[in-house]
């Protein structure tokens, strides 16, 4: 008698194997499998994913969270990586250290900012609202006119601040007291840029302890959150934004760093550029006050990532969403963005009317996103994971949509504690998947592990992987992920791991065998494995009743080509692993059968 061993897609870890699939017939039950490793369901059957390859052989500075891929005007490949500590990008296949030297950007001050301290003073105080220098910092001035009888340009040291004003002693004595300097006046920090944290702490800064801990407008004293980084490019400049930081500018020349853009917020927490070439700050300091507000969205002037000061001919805007907590991330869902918080979501409509540059619609509330890098978009729906645990979806101009996951368990109950912010959600084009990537607190702090839905099959997938930044590749020819020591490669390339060992597994649920009510004895195998590189191990499970033990045979090994495998076993249920690891490495799994003979009744 032969007996098909055909196990429906997808993968459950929330239920029991019996429950995943007790025998009935094939499309109206659950998901068949319990446990995989670098497999995926791909048009209904398990198969080992891709290999990857290195795409760069020297390693990065500091652990990668964020990478962008882009073609510069001479259809050059550009990617940028940005790290905890450093920005790095590979032109032309070299990699570079494009670390920015300065941490905030320079800003035109308003008409006639500066006054003078009286006749026999050098002292100048500068009329900034919400600035964010400390006394001791260096500050360079230029573009003043003479006011009181010097004009105090150059660079200077901060001797006092308030809120709203700051002063420098200049090289000589001011000869009266006055005010003015002019509508020309730049001021240039010369904070340097520092290296940001590895790992999240949790409970103190926005959205879990008081607001604005630390120095007023500043960043804590302590990072809260690991350093991740906004990516993008304007042409081909790149765009880049680290957490908490102002938004960069790099013109593609290896040996200039990136420059803080002129008048833009010095602290924001995520930043993009639009289809009509404008760059928006997702969580930034407000124009008037200079004060950091986490639900303020500012956005630069059309074509002028320079002008930032709203006018009534400009397109340069701020608005401040309502509902409190904090922005996490925005993204560009075709023309429409869509803001999460950390309790909502909203879309953003482009008007281009001065008055109304951008209008906010609510899409839906307790739908936050958990960190910044936890969303991916594909064609015109947006997928992320909330603070809540659960797996969303949201279509342009629709609600927020639960994605019921028969995995979530697994990673709700085991994710890192305060290490939200490091999980990332990843595209892989070819196969019409997205890729939650998390860290696992039974293998550390770090990125370990990830959870996988199917867009085309409603089937979700899981195992182990270190990596810390992904991106869905173009247009570069294949997906780019880096691992926590700093390697970065190719993926869906190959048939190995960057030349070693691939190691994968599934395992199915149990399946009864020939009449339910009778025991069965199973005296061979057939496998049906199309495309088999390298030996496949075979494992059965055997069992009386659901909550019974397991008789195990094997493992057996089966090469590429083999007719069977002959074994005696008996039993009711029947479940299988199979698994591989060689160089190189694949399999896809049909519908093997067993043969045998029924053996009494139960």
């Amino acid at each position: 008698m032969i007996v098909p061993f055909m196990i429906p897609p997808g993968l459950n870890t929330d239920d029991t194997d019996f429950v995943v699939h007790p025998g009935m017939s094939f499309g109206s039950q659950p998901p068949g499998y319990v446990d995989m490793d670098k497999a995926r369901f791909w048009r209904g059957l398990p198969q080992t994913i891709g290999g990857w390859e290195s795409f760069v052989a020297a390693p990065l500075t500091g652990v990668c969270r964020n990478i962008h891929a882009w073609s510069d005007l001479t259809a050059t490949l550009n990617v940028a990586f940005g790290t905890h500590s450093n920005l790095e990008v590979v032109l032309g296949g070299v990699l570079s250290d494009i670390t920015p030297v300065l941490a905030l950007p320079s800003l035109a001050l308003g008409a006639n900012p500066l006054t003078t301290q009286g006749a026999g003073s050098p002292n100048v105080t500068v009329a900034q609202n919400g600035h964010p220098y400390l006394v001791g910092e260096s500050v360079n001035i230029a573009g003043a006119a003479a006011v009181g009888g010097i004009t105090p340009n150059g660079t200077f040291a901060i001797t006092a601040t308030t809120p709203n004003s700051w002063t420098y002693a200049f090289s000589s004595n001011a000869t009266s007291g006055a005010t003015g300097g002019g509508a020309a006046v730049v001021v240039t920090p010369q904070r340097a840029f520092a290296a940001g944290a590895i790992d999240g702490t949790g409970g103190a800064g926005y959205g879990t302890g008081t607001y604005s801990t630390g120095t007023y407008s500043q960043p804590s004293t302590v990072d809260y959150f690991p350093r991740t980084w906004s990516l993008s490019n304007y042409g081909q400049t790149l765009i880049a934004n680290p957490r908490g930081g102002p938004i960069y500018q790099w013109n593609n020349v290896t040996a200039t760093p990136p420059a803080p853009l002129p008048n833009s917020p010095a602290r924001v927490t995520a930043s993009l550029i639009t289809p009509d070439r404008q760059a928006v700050a997702i969580g930034c300091n407000q124009v008037l006050s200079g004060v950091f507000n986490p639900m303020c969205i500012r956005g630069s002037d059309l074509e002028d990532l320079t002008s930032w000061f709203p006018t009534t001919s400009n397109n340069a805007f701020e608005d401040v969403l309502e509902g409190g907590g904090r922005l996490v991330n925005a993204h560009m869902v075709g023309d429409f963005m869509f803001v999460w918080s950390d309790t909502c979501l909203w879309q953003g409509q482009f008007i281009g009317d001065p008055s109304q540059t951008w209008r906010w619609t609510r899409l839906g509330e307790s739908c936050g996103l958990i960190g910044p890098n936890a969303v991916a978009v594909v064609g015109q729906s947006a997928f992320w994971m909330s603070p809540d645990g659960n797996f969303r979806t949201c279509a342009l101009n629709g609600e927020p949509q639960l994605l019921l996951s028969s995995v979530q368990t697994d990673i709700f109950n085991n994710l890192a504690p305060s290490q939200q912010d490091k999980i990332i959600c990843a595209e892989i084009p070819k196969y019409g998947e997205v890729w939650w990537l998390y860290p696992d607190a039974r293998d550390g702090s770090e990125v370990s592990r990830y959870i996988g839905l199917s867009l085309m099959a409603g089937t979700w997938l899981h195992g182990t992987f270190d990596r810390t930044a992904f991106h869905k590749g173009s247009p570069a020819p294949y997906p780019i992920g880096v691992s926590k020591g700093g390697s970065a490669y190719y993926h869906e390339k190959g048939q190995s791991a960057d030349g070693g060992v691939l190691s994968w597994f599934w395992e199915s649920g149990g399946q009864f065998l020939g009449n339910a009510e009778q025991r069965f004895t199973i005296s061979r195998f057939y496998p049906d494995f199309e495309g088999q590189v390298g030996p496949v191990t075979l494992t059965v499970f055997l069992r009386d009743y659901p909550q019974g033990t397991d008789r195990i045979k094997g493992p057996f090994s089966i090469s590429p080509g083999q007719k069977m495998k002959s074994f005696m076993g008996d039993g009711r249920i029947a479940r299988i692993r199979v698994a591989g690891s060689s160089v190189p490495a694949f399999c896809r799994q049909g519908r093997p059968q067993f043969e045998g003979v029924g053996s009494g009744m139960q």
